[in-house]
């Protein structure tokens, strides 16, 4: 799977509170209320590679701040908020429903990642969704599974 070339490239970062090193996709090529497409390059300094592979536990991470950010949005675009550099997004995964790892990529490799909503509930205080997602490098399938992921709004 080829992502596509965009000039509509968006930063993670202004959907997720994660930071390197544990930041593990690069930017978001298209994203709305349902769905995400991310991509991410493995470099020589990730925390999650063992002997040149980027391992399991990094390729859900990078499943969960994909899936993340479609939730997280939420809370960093409420146009009913008046302040929105304060804000502080707390999330985990609350479980994994299904997950097939069919390849680790390696060192430089690009990870296409994308994800589709099957359910959200949504509070004043929190948000829980499940998400399912793929992950390719090129076309060969990666990653397949979902998650379902927890989000709440610190208020500080």
């Amino acid at each position: 799977m080829n992502y596509k070339e965009t000039s509509n490239l968006v930063d993670i970062k202004k959907y997720l509170p994660h930071r390197a090193p544990m930041l593990m996709v690069d930017m978001i090529l298209e994203m709305d209320d349902e769905k995400v497409e991310t991509i991410f390059e493995i470099k020589e300094d990730n925390i999650f590679l063992k002997n040149g592979f980027l391992t399991e536990s990094g390729l859900v991470e990078n499943m969960a701040q994909t899936c993340s950010s479609v939730v997280a949005k939420d809370y960093f675009i409420d146009e009913n908020k008046k302040d929105k550099t304060g804000v502080y997004v707390v999330g985990f995964i609350s479980g994994i429903k299904t997950l097939k790892i069919h390849s680790l990529p390696k060192v430089n490799d690009v990870i296409f990642t994308k994800a589709v909503l099957v359910s959200k509930f949504i509070t004043d205080s929190y948000s829980l969704c499940a998400m399912k997602c793929e992950s390719f490098n090129k076309d060969e399938l990666l990653l397949e599974g979902e998650i379902t992921l927890f989000i709440q709004e610190n208020k500080s």
